[in-house]
């Protein structure tokens, strides 16, 4: 199993901090270094065992880090890299958590070709694993199990960098899968993006006078809406052609339950309702 002297994690929340916790439980590192802007923040991936040490010197942090985990907001990934890079050993490992991948791996790619990443090597993921919590607080060391991983290489990779990332991500029990950044886009727009749209909509459409009889369906469906909306809003405006074009889709279904219900339409309202149940079965429980 890989294991690492030193790793750096660079934005230590509930993402960062359940790689911090499943490296150190599984003893995969001996050190894992939190870099952060606040204390207070650092204080609590300490305090649960985030990390094993802390530092707001993003350059202190990643100088023997031989792999740098960026879990910083997806506007904020490319940059961070770029600055990691310029402080991290010759053949450092980069990789990142970010929910969208296109203008990220593009941004890399325009500094890697301008001569900015010196030594260093980027490989860009996505763990598909977390919830509407954010913090470190809410870390989990088992967060990646069972769990997938996108991993998106760029034209500049070496098979022998895409493959130690993806051994990275399943020494912490994740299931890996590859492919390009704009596939991963066009997917999780219409698998992860466009649900957190719907279950914001039906939350914010639901009049306060109903919510006394709100039960399971209610909270079940509309879960994902209590997450950090500015973390929401650069997700969805990163990744707002693919958004759009799944909004559009999603558009058309509900005007077709709309014209059954209008029409009173009973079988077509059932083969609407049949079509959706059967997509949602093919995916299991």
């Amino acid at each position: 199993m890989m294991t690492w002297d030193t790793v750096a994690i660079v934005g230590v929340g509930l993402i960062g901090g359940s790689i911090g916790r499943a490296l150190l439980e599984r003893r995969l590192a001996r050190r894992v270094i939190g870099i952060g802007r606040r204390e207070s923040t650092l204080e609590v991936a300490r305090e649960v065992g985030a990390v094993s040490e802390t530092t707001t010197d993003l350059a202190a942090g990643v100088a023997e880090a031989r792999l740098i985990v960026i879990g910083t907001p997806v506007e904020l990934v490319a940059g961070h890299a770029c600055e990691a890079a310029r402080h991290a050993p010759v053949g450092a490992l980069i990789t990142d958590v970010g929910s969208t991948k296109q203008a990220i791996v593009e941004g890399v790619t325009r500094l890697v070709e301008q001569g900015h990443f010196a030594g260093a090597r980027f490989v860009g993921s996505h763990p598909l694993a977390g919830s509407e919590k954010a913090g470190a607080a809410f870390s989990q060391s088992d967060l990646f199990e069972d769990r997938t991983v996108a991993v998106t290489p760029a034209g500049f990779n070496a098979d022998e960098e895409i493959d130690a990332i993806e051994r990275f991500w399943r020494s912490l029990g994740a299931n890996v899968l590859r492919m390009t950044a704009a596939e991963h886009d066009e997917a999780v727009a219409a698998s992860s993006h466009l649900p957190h749209l719907a279950a914001s909509a039906v939350a914010a459409a639901t009049p306060a006078e109903c919510l006394p009889l709100a039960a399971s369906g209610w909270a079940g469906t509309t879960r994902v809406a209590a997450g950090d909306p500015e973390l929401w809003r650069q997700i969805l405006s990163e990744n707002r052609r693919h958004v759009l074009n799944a909004l559009a889709r999603l558009q058309q279904e509900l005007a077709a339950y709309q014209r059954a219900l209008e029409s009173n339409d009973q079988t077509t309202l059932l083969q609407l309702l049949e079509a959706g149940k059967q997509r949602r079965d093919s995916v299991g429980s």
